[in-house]
């Protein structure tokens, strides 16, 4: 059941949403489509289940072509942010809608129904109708009838978007396990950074309607392969700073740290907020800066931070108050710092990332 996009793109009037695109999803895989608003995530999602058509290119399933074959003739489904149940049906009956329209036979249908249900957790609730159960109970109803249809490939457009933090949670945890007991192919997109981790298998990089990078998804994180991927796979976005290399030792602020075989010239530094610490650890830079906005979550806090011209994060642990304009001294771990040229594709990993 191997997915694959040749050369696909989609264009809308005028406008390229997405870029020329290859892609090959394996069979009993998951797949994340990682990248911000407007990135094309659900207009490649669009292509891959047949509910549009590409400009150009080739969307083969199992290896059959099947670029104009119609959505109801593929065995596609699709799960989107909303919960979209019938709300008069009880919930065996919301699964069970699809293989009546496929005119599956009864005791079929019920033997189906009830081992989904089963994977789902959903079986004390089969009874009920969809208004009687909480946010995370209706959306595995409807990633239920999602699956109970056998299909080959599922599409999860950012399904948990709009429940709370538990809930989230809950979901997250389960979805590798619902997808490795089906062995179909899924899909999944996401904004979120976090959740790529969560979900693992392999991820997909967004920017502008471009796939960036494709990989499992550890190796897409640790070694980014340009500046944009980079930017994508982290929350917040990738601190950047211009330095200069000289003789194989990088420097910033005047401090100067070595980096091995890259030549001379000038590069952007990037490094994410976890490793902008607010306290000198062994190896580590030190860099002035001044506190722009104070962001505290709990048990973490945000440090919105003026480098020149310069706008950093830092993601420092406890409950950090300080005043705008203050000045401070953060330290940096070169461990953690990647290089970018000057056309901000990968010169150098971090070294913590090549030793991973």
């Amino acid at each position: 059941m191997t997915l694959e996009l040749r050369g696909v793109t989609k264009d809308v009037g005028a406008e390229t949403w997405i870029h020329p695109t290859d892609l090959s999803l394996a069979p009993g895989s998951m797949n994340v489509l990682l990248g911000p608003t407007l990135a094309g995530k659900t207009s490649l999602m669009r292509l891959m289940a047949g509910l549009d058509q590409p400009a150009a290119g080739r969307i083969l399933w199992q290896g059959q072509d099947v670029t104009g074959q119609r959505v109801q003739d593929r065995k596609v489904a699709m799960v989107y942010q909303q919960f979209i149940n019938y709300p008069s049906m009880t919930v065996y009956d919301n699964i069970a809608s699809p293989l009546r329209l496929q005119r599956v036979p009864r005791s079929e249908v019920d033997a189906r129904v009830r081992r989904t249900a089963e994977m789902m957790r959903l079986t004390p609730l089969l009874d009920r109708r969809p208004l009687e159960l909480s946010g995370g109970q209706q959306q595995r109803t409807a990633l239920a009838r999602a699956l109970v249809k056998g299909a080959g490939l599922v599409l999860l457009d950012e399904p948990l978007a709009n429940l709370d933090y538990k809930l989230r949670e809950e979901l997250r945890a389960e979805i590798p396990r619902i997808f490795e007991a089906s062995g179909a192919i899924f899909v999944y997109a996401t904004t979120e950074p976090e959740e790529a981790l969560l979900l693992g298998g392999n991820t997909a990089t967004l920017w502008e309607g471009r796939v960036t990078q494709f990989g499992p998804t550890p190796q897409v994180y640790r070694a980014p392969v340009d500046a944009t991927t980079a930017r994508v796979f982290s929350d917040p976005p990738m601190n950047f700073a211009d330095v200069a290399v000289r003789a194989g030792n990088a420097t910033l602020d005047g401090r100067s740290w070595p980096v091995g075989a890259v030549p001379d010239g000038t590069y952007s530094a990037g490094f994410r907020a976890a490793h902008l610490r607010p306290d000198p650890t062994a190896g580590a830079v030190p860099l002035q800066v001044a506190v722009d906005v104070t962001e505290i979550t709990g048990a973490e806090t945000f440090l919105h931070l003026r480098h020149g011209d310069a706008r950093w994060v830092a993601l420092v642990p406890g409950v950090r108050r300080m005043e705008p304009g203050t000045p401070l001294t953060v330290w940096l771990d070169p461990a953690h710092v990647y290089l970018f040229d000057a056309g901000g594709r990968l010169a150098r990993p971090a070294p913590y990332a090549a030793a991973a």
